[in-house]
């Protein structure tokens, strides 16, 4: 079973590529599903959200441009609120490491993750040598995935389609995320780019991962 998964600020259109990836993967007869790391790998999510709005109030749920929100949770940084974080995240780890490895005795071929442990450890500030140490620890407890994708995107056009965050702290995250790639070296990154060109970029590096069996997705006709 080969893993895969997708990263990037909020609007970054992880949903529509994963979408995309799952429908190519299907046209060859590969068997995919989806894992989303926030319901189906984060530890107490429920309370933790609970928790967020108590102590921070803002708006609950998933922002549109019809119905924008102003959400207070990762944007909110202090430095007993990144110690806090630093716990649940490791924590985080290590339940990604106890459930991932049994899904590879099941009947899937491709597992996609939505958001992974590196969409967290972007919330952190990156540049403290004594949290760069702890990433680097995080990132080896947590299973590596065969190929990790951050999905770029322009901040601007991002906020437009997802209204959940201040600009400002969309583009502080962007930098963080590219940021995390570099500190972690084997996460790749997707360039912001039109839809069709990304679904390109993405096939092209997942086909990597697949040597021998490229000749079976020759059939399938080009994007446009």
């Amino acid at each position: 079973m080969k893993i895969i998964s997708f990263s990037g600020i909020d609007g970054a259109g992880k949903t529509t590529q994963i979408g995309a990836l799952q429908l190519w993967l299907g046209e060859v007869g590969l068997r995919s599903t989806v894992l989303t790391f926030w319901d189906d790998v984060v530890v107490g999510t429920r309370l933790r959200e609970l928790m967020s709005y108590a102590a921070f109030g803002g708006d609950q749920g998933v922002g549109s441009p019809e119905k924008p929100l102003a959400r207070r949770d990762k944007n909110v940084t202090s430095w007993p609120l990144t110690v806090f974080r630093s716990c649940l995240y490791l924590a985080d780890a290590v339940s990604a490491r106890l459930k991932m490895p049994p899904m590879k005795t099941g009947n899937i071929d491709v597992l996609i993750l939505d958001r992974y442990i590196y969409d967290e450890l972007a919330n952190l500030p990156l540049d403290r040598w004594s949290l760069r140490f702890f990433i680097h620890s995080v990132l080896k407890l947590a299973p590596r995935p065969d190929l990790a994708l951050i999905l770029d995107a322009d901040p601007v056009a991002a906020w437009a389609r997802k209204p959940e965050y201040p600009l400002e702290f969309i583009h502080k995250n962007r930098e963080a995320y590219l940021e995390l790639a570099r500190l972690a070296g084997t996460i790749e990154i997707i360039d912001s780019l039109p839809i069709q060109d990304a679904q390109a970029k993405i096939r092209e590096k997942f086909l990597r991962e697949l040597p021998g069996q490229e000749e079976k997705f020759r059939h399938l006709p080009a994007l446009n």
